[in-house]
This record gives C-alpha cells, structure tokens and sequence, in this order.
C-alpha cells in the first residue's frame, strides 16, 4: 500500500504541474491482463488484452474508453541472454471511440544480463502498423533494468521495481518522420508462483520534433502462468 499511495501522489504531482505549464496533455488509464505458458525450455507463449481508457484530456478528469489491445507474441531463447519474438496485435478503436482499428506486426530481439539482484535489458522492436488509410513503419529500442526489493532473490510475497526508458521513431508515405520517447517506473508483487501484479507510470513524449504531446499513463497489469 505504501507504493500505491506514492504512486497516486505523484501521478497528482505531475498532472498538476501540466495543467499549469500547458493544454496539449492527456493522463490515461491502461490495465492489462497477460497469460503466460512455457510450451518448453526454449519456447514460450503470451497472450493479452489491455483496456485505455482516458482520465484527464481537454483541460477536464473525465472517464471515457478509448481501445481494446488483443495482442498474442510467440517468444524463442536463442541462449541464456538472447531471444526471438514474434507478435501480432489486433486494436479495436472504431466501435468505442471512434478512432482506427489496427493491425500490428512486431519482431523483437532481447538481449538480457544479470549482475547479483539486478537484470538489465536491451530490447529492440519493429513494427509494422497498418490501419484502414495508411502504413506506419516504428524502430523502438528499450533498456530496462528490475530487481528485487527484499534481498537479491524474490520470494513470494515479496515486491520489486521496474523500470525503462525507450526511443521510438515512426516512418509514414503520409506523413514527416517522428520520434517519441518514454519513460517508465512500476512496483511489482510476486503473489505466488503464477501470479504477479504490477502497478506504475509511464509518461509519453510524442512526436518531439514536430508538435511535442504529453502524455502519462496510469499502468496497471494482472500477470498469469498457465
């Protein structure tokens, strides 16, 4: 409960400096709910849905849904530090928003690295985004490190933190080329040994070298093994 507060208190803290500083800003909700299953040692599988939802946008706190994410990614370990992912993602925007559905493709390479309580990572992404009107085409490169919050091993019961910073760039026929970038801090909870849940930010920089938006996020995941 302490990082729950902590997390609400500042996620209070930075919607009132924007609201502040500046109008092109929107706050919004994400809760996801992900299936794992290891099909072998080398082979895994997900599967996941994720609900966005607004909270704060045009100057107002309101609630209103935004997507649904269907999403499935099919992961292979090369070793013990490097793997394969493909993913495919369905985003159901029309029929609640009014917004574009899209059909995403995703390859993933992931390299990990563990030094006593901490894991690094270094992850890099292409997609393929395609809506009913236009192609996207985005590179992401992320690093991430965790850890446990107790001690150098997690134990159920335990917590441990989270956290990235990621780049993306997005190429369009229809559009200039645009960079975003993000960052990301969560708290997560090993509950048993098939369960975890995690809770966190995310504020998002869109499009900085064109018409900078803001946007943070209010994370909240329900993680399964199958």
């Amino acid at each position: 409960m302490y990082y729950i507060k902590r997390a609400f208190l500042l996620l209070g803290f930075i919607v009132s400096l924007n609201l502040n500083s500046q109008n092109d800003f929107e706050s919004l909700g994400e809760t996801a709910l992900s299936l794992n299953h290891s099909i072998s040692s080398d082979y895994k599988i997900n599967f996941s849905l994720r609900s966005r939802y607004f909270l704060y946008q045009e100057s107002d706190f309101s609630f209103e849904n935004r997507q649904l994410d269907f999403a499935h990614f099919s992961t292979y370990n090369l070793d013990y530090y490097h793997s394969l992912s493909l993913g495919i993602q369905y985003r159901l925007r029309e029929s609640i928003d009014g917004g574009m559905n899209e059909l995403r493709i995703t390859q993933q390479f992931n390299y990990t690295k563990t030094n006593q309580a901490w894991r690094f990572g270094h992850t890099i992404r292409l997609e393929q985004r395609f809506f009913e009107v236009l192609t996207i085409i985005r590179a992401r490169y992320r690093f991430a490190i965790d850890r446990p919050l107790n001690g150098e091993k997690l134990n159920i019961g335990e917590s441990y933190l989270l956290a990235s910073m990621e780049g993306l760039h997005s190429v369009s026929n229809k559009s200039k080329p645009a960079f975003g970038h993000r960052t990301t801090a969560q708290i997560g909870w090993l509950l048993s040994k098939k369960i975890k849940i995690q809770i966190g930010l995310e504020y998002r920089f869109e499009a900085i070298n064109i018409y900078t938006k803001e946007k943070l996020f209010l994370l909240s995941s329900f993680i399964l093994k199958v």
